[in-house]
């Protein structure tokens, strides 16, 4: 198993004594390691695990020494910081039996046992000789070497029993050791290996000669000194017994512990820095070491252990390594990955092959335009062949600068021709970019995207925003509607730079596969160089299972191959017809005729793999003898492979020299081999764990951690069963993290790490074990569905927080139901610490948990659950995964919660340019694009509740009460027509009235969609052997008629069987006798009414009838070329229109013909319309005039009823709509569209095309009140409001359409290259329907609590909007334009100024009371007591006056500017000459005057202050800061500001406790004044700021600055930002979809912004510190009122006065 995957784990080895720490150990497990495990995950984005070797209470369970040693390195390579926790308590342990001895000192022990008159018949039955071991060595037999379980045979008293002896055994080995020591023979420190406990053995092994870089800072050593520990009768027996026992002086246990605890442990404090903590208990003589005395000391000890183990993982700071593991591409970490697993699949290169020569020689050549391609056949070494040549290219090319790419797509699960094509692009792309060699690798650190990803920094910070951009113009033109649709129109047109879909290094989620394509082939035909060659490895392609994607992707490569390109491919010999499409592709393209050049890769080498298994035995020091060494040979003539030799070393290191082995004995090939291995396993760590154990890696998508394996096993039914039965009791079932570590330390040979979503996990190297697990264990559905059942509980953390699961562990003959005893952690989509303002994504559960819902068959937890889960997508986004999330809610195998998943995936696509910039933007985002449809589709209330929940526990950021109008709607599908090439567009297409679309292209296919959630397919049809070629299809009904070029044509009935029936040709009938060419008549339309079928033909005037029932065709003539056909709803009567404007009725029971009537233009008619009873008849011929016909008598001719002319240009109608629920009929011209009244058939409305365009085609929506239009050379679909004339939405398409088609609930866009765009018609209603001012908004007051609020657009209509419906319920209309609003303090009074009037509106009543002509006024304002008005005139008096009775009070003469009423009602204070004024409200006289002190020196701004209403805060020019009290007159200078914060002559927004005041904004900078602490502070914007205000308690800023929010630096547009003035935190921010013209914020904590267009969004503010949660509690239930019509929301529109009733002179 390769460890130089860097691990995201710390692993550590706890070091003890097993009969002296059980307490300490279990506290630790139990307490201690739960708690640094969730500060681990959620703090620095690792797993935590302890390797605890005597976890089990079972002694038989415990790891011999070797195991020990193995688990240490293990812990050591790949702990992501400290490794090793030691307990060294009072007691110093037993040693244990030596597994095996060499034989020169096992003999010289037997010959001193006999010397001394020791028997040694018990030591010489415990060993025995083995030759295999180097060096040869005696053994200890099998019973008695530590197993992974209890051997199966022996009961618990037996090996009690074999255990005594084994320790009496030890007894006699270290006497006999003790005098070889004393007679010289044996040194003292060899000697001493004898005595060690397992304690002493394990420290010395990991701490003694070990580079410091092991060991500084990464253990720790906890040393208890425990002082008379034992009773004083205890230590009284004990000492006796020891001096009995002491012969030859051997070392005593408390001399070895003194030793380690006070020399070895000492010494390494100095030379290592180790951190030992050393603790002395000294106990009563009496009591000794006491229970109480341990539970202390232990609770103690987990305090300093926790604190401890964490300050060391803190200090080796992790967090930069996991910031380079886990970048935030999804792109960047799978480029990463790929490179990684190619190092590591290079190791298993052990057998020189000579093919890697003919690669060589490829690499080499320069005229090679065709592929190399490896074939070969299983388990032969492709894979780990072209990793390793991919390793050695570049020295192959020393005189240039190869970029080398590597991709195993073998090793990827369920990845799209899409997703390889994507990733391909973006690797040559950066690699050839980037200022860094690409010997770097994918370690860079990408400044648009990582910042966003890996580590989610807080929004609150205001240095996580984006870099400043330069100033932009902000002006922005008159957006009317009719400027409106040319802005989007000439936009749609602009021709972008770089291919739709891809900006540098950024791939959009929705591109097409033949995008891609394009780009691929750009890129490979431009970058690469002879200087600079590109050799692209792809692996693996021909184990796709849907052999179509394969063959995609191969399509998908240019051929030939651009010059220095090389392309490497892996073919199994088995799969040829992958072998066969690469050389069909690239047929040509090089000089040899098979289109590729092939490398045939057999068999290895005999002697080479004789030579591999041999290093292998060698390296774990085995060997066989020659004996065994002949049936390995002969098993290797027949199977001579390297997997198969690694297998073989599996084998033999188990023969002992004289084990009993044939032929037989070793297994014949690779899957046997397996099946053998896992067998073994079975037998050493128990079946329950292998079977499972190997289950879940196969299973797993992407592999597993150690950890996660360790953790599914814990919880697994069947697992813990099987342990139970072993001997642990009901109340402590769980699976020893030791027994995990074993199981991995026998599987490590054939795993490989890798990383994978930027953790390591382990997968088989090979894809051959996952066939054995398969076969040997998932043979059945049922059992792999088990198996990602319990995956799917795993990740999605549902035994986690205290959820214990319920387990049937089987311990006696009957079931007892108990409860899994360990900790599994929680699994959060994103890790959050509340120590820092930070979140980490679950990469993990993200990637696995989606795949393991869907192998397990839970859909309804996939669908409803997890894709409807905002915290989801939020992880998907944060971790760069759009693209994945949006193709999981388009997924097309499910309609659950269809229409929410897709109204999610479009908002996502249509969004992507942000939230890959700025991840943290996606609740506003979506609670921005829901809103407007959660009254239409109230499954998505929950996901809006889930947003707004997400943000009260977060405590900060800005909720959305009233959105924007939309200007878009989202499509609910998208369907790229991958298999078409660019070249073919669309012929015709109709749809049915099921909704099913169906299409010709111009190359003769057809093709049908059937509906949402359904892909397109295509339909062939062969006669005579050939293939037919279409040429029309028509539809009518459920029914649709395709027609060929060979003149046949197919009915089909959708509600049918997919049955084509062949439609007799009646043109037969009329071709010329002699002809012997028939000419393609094309079909121009056909009805089918009563098992009839009524045809015609272009140019044609007959009809041709046939019946369904008897197969017979009848005909009927017509005068001139027939264009239209209806029949009456009896099926009675045929209505033909004809080309020269004749309407021709024919009986369809006798075929005559029986009345014809005819327009007065005598233009071709396009339209019939019968009506309901059948008494008239609408036509409407081919200009658009419309004429009407009593039809009520069959037999007599028509009689005219009227006839009405359409104005201006007599252009051809394009097309028609008509509405039977509505009564309208729409006649689209290319200039214009006309509406006409089908009940009266008068004319309705008329709409012009913009200026410069023409229209294509136009529809009307479901409900009739709006309508879309195409138009020539845009791809956008306009949609009107009928009932104002104005452009509301832009719908936009992939590329120019050429139909647009409806169903009952959809309306379809079909483009000329034949995708389709959908959009459901009740959100093209929702979003039409939402109201908005008729221009851009002007201003906006605020009642005081904030419920409700008045808006203007300089028009003459004053709105008033409600945040409890979010819709404006009343208009206040004037007699001009309203230039001025004012709001009293008390609500009651709304003041209004129009066309020199003044307007008092009561709020309550909605009643105009008063208006008042002569003012004269230029603005106006109320008095903060609400008894006066104040109106300002620049050219004649300003007037008090009373608002109750428009009485005036008094005049000011002087006209003073920027003025402001004082907060207690007495003054009018403005400017006036450069100083400020103060007029009495009484009289009307000037009576106070403030003037600057140096007469050079002007006042620019002041600001009156309500929570002190005798003083003015005045700036002058010169930035001296004064407070003028007015009263007395008194002035007080308080500073001066510096040059750069003079702020501009304007009203200084200001808090009414006169704290803090908003200067100015100076670009990119927001200037603020603490006059409380006498400060001046800037905030820095990532824009030019163009609007800022601030609320009147002071709390809040409120910013819109132009930011560049896309990744590719393209888009700019307005970010509304909320920053705390306390501390200068950033609230929250939102990027607004428009551009803003009023931004207004209350004390209430909301913000209102007015828009240019005439909409209005409300947000409110959530805040930790100014919480008020009940805000935004007003809008909860809104979407629970019962559903009715959008438009039917028109708001009440309230009369003025019709004439003034105060007149002023």
């Amino acid at each position: 198993m390769d460890s130089t995957c860097r691990s995201s784990c710390v692993k550590l080895y706890l070091c003890s004594n097993p009969e002296d720490s059980v307490v300490e150990r279990r506290a630790l497990r139990e307490s201690g390691f739960p708690k640094l495990r969730e500060h681990c995950r959620h703090t620095w984005g690792l797993d935590f695990s302890v390797i605890d070797p005597f976890e089990s209470s079972d002694r038989s369970r415990w790891p011999d020494e070797n195991t020990r040693q193995q688990l240490i390195n293990e812990c050591r390579e790949s702990s992501s910081g400290p490794f090793l926790l030691a307990l060294v308590g009072h007691q110093y342990g037993a040693a244990s039996l030596p597994a095996q001895m060499e034989v020169s000192e096992f003999q010289l022990l037997l010959q001193q046992s006999q010397r001394g008159g020791i028997s040694t018949q018990e030591l010489e039955r415990l060993y025995q000789r083995d030759e295999n071991t180097i060096p040869p060595s005696y053994c200890l037999r099998p019973p008695h070497r530590a197993p992974c379980r209890p051997q199966a045979g022996i009961d618990k008293e037996e090996w009690s029993m074999m255990k005594a002896k084994e320790d009496e055994l030890m007894k006699i080995i270290q006497t006999t050791v003790s005098l070889c020591v004393h007679n010289n023979l044996m040194t003292p420190e060899r000697g001493h290996t004898y005595y060690r406990s397992a304690l002493d053995a394990d420290l010395r092994f990991a701490l003694d000669e070990r580079p410091d870089h092991d060991t500084i800072g990464r253990c720790l050593v906890y040393v208890n000194k425990v002082v008379n520990a034992e009773r004083e009768t205890e230590r009284g027996r004990i000492h006796s017994q020891s001096e009995a026992s002491d012969l030859r002086f051997a070392p005593s246990d408390q001399h070895f512990l003194s030793e380690l605890s006070d020399n070895f442990l000492l010494g390494l404090i100095a030379s290592r820095w180790i951190q030992v903590y050393t603790t002395t208990t000294e106990c009563n003589r009496r009591y000794g070491y006491t229970s109480a005395r341990r539970r202390g000391y232990t609770e103690s000890l987990c305090q300093q252990v926790c604190s401890d183990l964490m300050g060391l993982i803190d200090s080796l700071n992790p967090s930069e390594t996991w910031n380079q593991t886990q970048l935030g591409d999804a792109l960047t970490r799978e480029w990463a990955e790929q490179e990684e697993l190619c190092d590591s699949l290079s190791r298993f290169y052990d057998v020189i092959r000579p093919e890697e020569e003919e690669i060589r020689a490829y690499v080499k050549q320069s005229d090679q335009q065709c592929p190399l391609v490896v074939v070969g056949g299983p388990c032969t070494g492709k894979t780990v062949l072209l990793a390793h040549c991919a390793q050695q290219m570049r020295s192959w090319l020393p005189h240039s600068d190869p970029v080398v790419i590597t991709y195993f797509y073998n090793l990827q699960q369920m990845l799209s021709p899409t997703h390889l094509l994507s990733s391909l692009c973006y690797q040559i792309e950066n690699r050839y970019h980037s200022d860094s060699s690409s010997k770097k690798g994918p370690s860079i650190h990408l400044a648009t995207t990582t910042d966003y990803h890996g580590c989610i920094t807080d929004p609150k910070d205001p240095n996580s925003s984006c870099s400043p951009t330069p100033a932009l113009d902000s002006q922005r033109e008159p957006t009317t509607s009719e400027h409106v649709s040319d802005f989007n129109l000439n936009r749609c047109t602009k021709q972008s730079p770089a291919p739709r879909g891809l900006c540098p290094g950024i791939i959009k989620p929705d591109i097409r596969a033949s995008e891609l394509r394009e780009r691929l082939s750009s890129l490979l035909s431009r970058l690469p160089s002879p200087k600079q060659p590109l050799l692209l490895n792809l692996s693996g392609l021909d184990q796709i299972k849907n052999k179509l994607v394969c063959l995609q992707i191969i399509e998908s490569l240019p051929s030939p191959l651009p010059p220095g390109v090389k392309l490497f491919l892996t073919v199994s010999s088995n799969r040829t017809h992958v072998l066969q499409a690469i050389k069909l592709h690239y047929q040509g393209g090089s000089e040899r005729e098979s289109g590729c050049v092939c490398v045939r890769l057999g068999s290895a080498n005999r002697k080479e793999c004789v030579k591999l298994l041999a290093s292998l035995l060698s390296s774990s020091g085995r060997r066989i003898t020659s004996g065994q060494q002949a049936l390995v040979n002969q098993a290797l003539s027949s199977c001579c492979l390297t997997l198969y030799a690694r297998l073989l070393h599996v084998h033999t290191s188990l023969w002992f020299s004289d084990s009993d082995v044939t032929s037989s004995s070793l297994p014949d090939g690779i899957h046997a081999s397996i099946s053998a291995f896992l067998h073994h396993l079975e037998m050493e760590h128990g079946s329950s764990v292998v079977a499972r154990a190997v289950s879940f890696l196969t299973l797993s998508r992407t592999g597993l951690a150690e950890v996660e394996l360790a953790d599914l096993l814990s919880g697994d039914n069947e697992v813990l069963s099987e342990h139970g039965q072993q001997g642990q009791t009901s109340s402590s079932v769980s699976v020893p993290q030791i027994d995990v570590e074993r199981l991995l330390l026998d599987l490590r040979r054939f795993l490989i790490r890798r990383k994978s979503a930027g953790s390591p996990v382990l997968l088989w190297v090979s894809r051959h074990f996952k066939l054995v697990v398969a076969k040997r264990y998932l043979s059945t559905q049922e059992a792999r569905r088990e198996i990602h059942s319990e995956m799917t509980d795993y990740f999605s953390g549902r035994w986690a927080c205290g959820n214990a699961k319920p387990l049937l562990v089987n311990l006696t003959c009957r079931p007892n139901k108990a409860e899994m005893k360990m900790y599994i952690d929680r699994q959060p989509f994103v890790f959050t610490c509340s120590s820092q303002n930070s979140g980490r994504v679950n990469l993990r559960k993200i990637v696995e948990l989606p795949f393991h819902l869907q192998q397990s068959g839970r859909w309804e937890e996939l669908e409803r659950g997890l894709l409807m889960s905002l915290q989801f997508h939020q992880a998907m986004v944060r971790a760069g995964l759009l693209g994945e999330l949006v193709a999981m809610l388009e997924d097309s195998k499910s309609q659950i919660v269809f229409r929410e998943r897709r109204l999610l995936a479009g908002t996502l696509k249509s969004s992507a340019c942000l939230l890959k910039s700025v991840p943290l933007q996606l609740p506003v985002v979506m609670e921005t694009s829901l809103l407007p449809y959660l009254e239409l589709i109230p499954e998505l209330q929950g996901y809006v509740r889930e947003i707004r929940r997400e943000r009260s526990e977060r405590g900060s950021g800005l909720g959305v009460l009233i959105c924007p109008t939309p200007s878009s709607v989202p499509p609910i599908q998208c369907l790229k027509c991958e298999t078409k090439t660019d070249s073919v567009s669309v012929v015709e297409a109709v749809v049915t009235e099921c909704g099913i679309v169906a299409e010709i292209t111009d190359d003769g296919s057809a093709w049908i969609w059937k509906g949402p959630g359904c892909d397109v397919v295509k339909v062939s049809l062969s006669c005579e052997q050939k293939e037919l070629e279409f040429t029309g299809v028509k539809s009518s009904g459920r029914l649709v008629l395709l027609s060929t070029r060979c003149n046949k044509c197919f009915l089909w009935d959708v509600t049918g069987p997919e049955m084509f029936v062949e439609v007799k040709d009646p043109l037969k009938t009329q071709s010329e006798p002699n002809s012997s060419q028939q000419t393609a008549k094309k079909v121009e339309g056909f009805v089918a009414c009563q098992k009839q079928i009524f045809m015609w033909w272009r140019d044609e005037s007959f009809v041709s009838v046939f019946s369904v029932s008897s197969d017979s065709v009848t005909l009927f003539q017509c005068q001139s070329s027939v264009t239209r056909l209806v029949c009456s709803s009896n099926g009675l009567y045929v209505f033909c229109g004809l080309d020269d404007g004749t309407v021709s009725i024919f009986d369809t029971v006798f075929g005559s013909l029986l009345s014809s009537s005819s327009n007065s233009n005598h233009r071709a008619v396009t339209v019939i319309i019968i009506s309901e009873d059948g008494r008239e008849m609408a036509c409407v011929d081919r200009t658009g005039n419309v004429t009407l016909w009593d039809v009520a008598s069959k037999t007599r001719p028509p009689r005219l009823v009227k006839e009405r002319f359409t104005d201006g240009k007599s252009n051809d109608v394009l097309n028609t709509d008509h509405s039977d629920e509505i009564d309208m009929l729409l006649v689209c011209q290319s200039h214009q569209v006309t509406l006409w009244d089908a009940s009266d058939w008068e004319l309705w409305d008329q709409f012009l095309a913009p200026k410069g365009r023409a229209f294509a085609q136009a529809v009307l929506s479901q409900g009739g009140h709006l309508f879309l239009a195409s138009f020539d050379a845009c791809a956008l679909v306009l949609v009107w409001r009928v009932s104002s004339g104005e452009c509301v939405l832009s719908l936009e398409a992939n590329k120019q359409p050429h139909t647009l088609l409806k169903t009952a609930s959809d309306v379809i866009c079909l483009t000329h290259d034949g995708c389709l765009t959908v959009w459901d018609s009740e959100m093209i209603d929702a979003a039409g329907a939402a109201l908005k001012l008729g221009r851009g908004v002007k201003e906006v007051v605020v009642e005081e609590t904030g419920e409700r609020f008045y808006a203007t657009d300089g028009s003459e209509t004053v709105w008033r909007w409600t945040l409890e419906t979010g819709f404006p319920h009343a208009n206040f209309l004037h007699d001009g334009p309203v230039e001025k609003l004012c709001l009293s303090a008390d609500n009651i009074h709304l003041v209004t100024l129009s066309a020199g009037e003044i307007y008092i509106w009561k709020t309550e009543t909605s009643q105009n009371i008063l208006r008042i002509n002569g003012s004269r006024a230029t603005d106006i304002m109320i008095t903060p007591n609400n008894k006066f008005g104040v109106s300002i005139s620049k050219q004649g008096l300003s007037q008090v006056w009373k608002l109750a009775n428009g009485r005036v009070v008094c005049s000011i003469h002087l006209y003073l500017s920027n003025a402001k009423v004082s907060p207690e009602s007495t003054f009018l204070i403005g400017h006036r000459q450069g100083d400020l004024l103060a007029a009495s409200l009484w009289s009307g006289s000037i009576s106070k005057r403030f003037s600057c002190v140096e007469s050079s020196d002007h006042v620019v701004a002041f600001q009156t202050i309500s929570e002190h209403p005798d003083l003015v805060v005045v700036i002058a020019a010169s930035g001296a800061v004064y407070t003028w009290k007015v009263a007395d007159q008194t002035v007080c200078r308080h500073f001066q500001l510096p040059y750069t914060f003079q702020c501009q002559p304007q009203d200084i927004p200001m808090s009414s406790d006169g704290r803090y005041a908003l200067l100015s904004t100076d670009n990119n900078t927001i200037n603020l004044l603490d006059l409380s602490q006498v400060r001046l502070c800037s905030f820095k914007a990532d824009g030019p700021v163009i609007k800022a205000c601030m609320d009147e308690s002071g709390c809040f800023a409120a910013y819109i600055s132009l930011e560049t929010t896309c990744v590719c630096e393209l888009h700019v547009r307005p970010v509304l930002t909320v920053v705390r003035l306390a501390d200068g935190e950033r609230v929250g921010s939102v990027s607004l979809s428009k551009n803003p013209s009023t931004l207004v914020v209350c004390k209430q904590q909301y913000v209102y912004v007015g828009f240019e267009d005439g909409s209005l969004s409300v947000y409110s503010v959530s805040d930790v510190i100014f919480d008020r949660e009940e805000l935004v509690r007003c809008r909860e239930n809104i979407t629970g009122d019962v559903k009715r019509c959008p438009f039917e929301r028109a708001p009440v529109s309230l009369l003025p006065l019709a004439t003034p009733n105060v007149i002023w002179p």
